[in-house]
């Protein structure tokens, strides 16, 4: 029997199913990962908007990070919505001298336009960016986080996603220290059901890490792994719907 990667997901639970936890749930799931989790907040959200977020203790999450690894153990973590700057503080305290890559997708404005994280969280970030194998920031989450000349100066390797930008084509540039960039461009999928494309896309980056895949290979696969639940998204929501994770096999 192959025993599947366990993979850690780390982030804010989205109460319409579309994004966050259960976004990462299915995508893990999917791919053929063990997911576990640590809840960070809880939203009530839907296709058209977050209307409530609260964040979780710090301790609470730290002791469902805990929980996860002094038992089952993971061979990959994602890292998305945090909630509070202590939060945070306290993933990168925990994470820091584990052995096993983290994917950080660095949760600021959901898809709806609702801000997640202010300012004093997304200055803890920086810990998080250096420690992870891999950052996956959207063109807003770019620009928050000082473009690629700021990310450029710190030297982290990070996945600029162009899925929100203009344009017929959406262009997504690997970029790591030391080494040429890697850019995939596809034709624009013309949909509104992009709830938790970045979700999605971070967590089948860290499952297929926990495979053994090299990095380059992985976003190669995960890219396509979106893609198909965007094609497959099956029309809820007056918003921005979910995707179809559960058609993509």
């Amino acid at each position: 029997m192959t025993v599947p990667p366990r993979v850690l997901a780390i982030a804010g639970s989205d109460s319409s199913g579309g994004a966050g936890i259960q976004a990462d749930i299915k995508t893990i799931t999917i791919l053929g990962g063990y997911a576990m989790t640590a809840i960070t907040a809880v939203t009530a959200q839907n296709s058209v908007g977050v209307q409530a977020v609260h964040a979780l203790p710090a301790d609470l999450v730290a002791q469902q990070i805990e929980s996860c690894l002094s038992d089952i153990g993971a061979d990959a973590i994602k890292i998305g919505m945090l909630g509070s700057p202590e939060i945070a503080n306290m993933v990168a305290d925990r994470l820091e001298d584990l052995d096993a890559p983290v994917i950080f997708d660095p949760v600021i404005v959901a898809t709806s336009g609702a801000v997640l994280a202010d300012k004093t969280t997304v200055l803890a970030f920086e810990r998080l960016m250096k420690l992870a194998v891999l950052t996956t920031p959207n063109v807003t989450e770019l620009v928050a986080l000082g473009g690629r000349e700021g990310l450029a100066r710190r030297s982290v390797a990070y996945l600029a996603k162009g899925g929100d930008a203009d344009g017929p084509d959406v262009e997504d540039t690997l970029v790591r220290p030391g080494r040429d960039d890697r850019t995939w461009h596809a034709a624009r999928i013309d949909t509104r059901h992009t709830h938790g494309t970045g979700c999605t896309m971070s967590s089948a980056i860290a499952t297929l890490l926990g495979e053994g895949l090299p990095l380059e290979q992985a976003v190669g696969e995960a890219r396509e792994f979106v893609r198909k639940a965007l094609l497959a998204a099956p029309g809820f929501g007056a918003g921005h719907g979910p995707m179809g994770h559960q058609a993509v096999r």
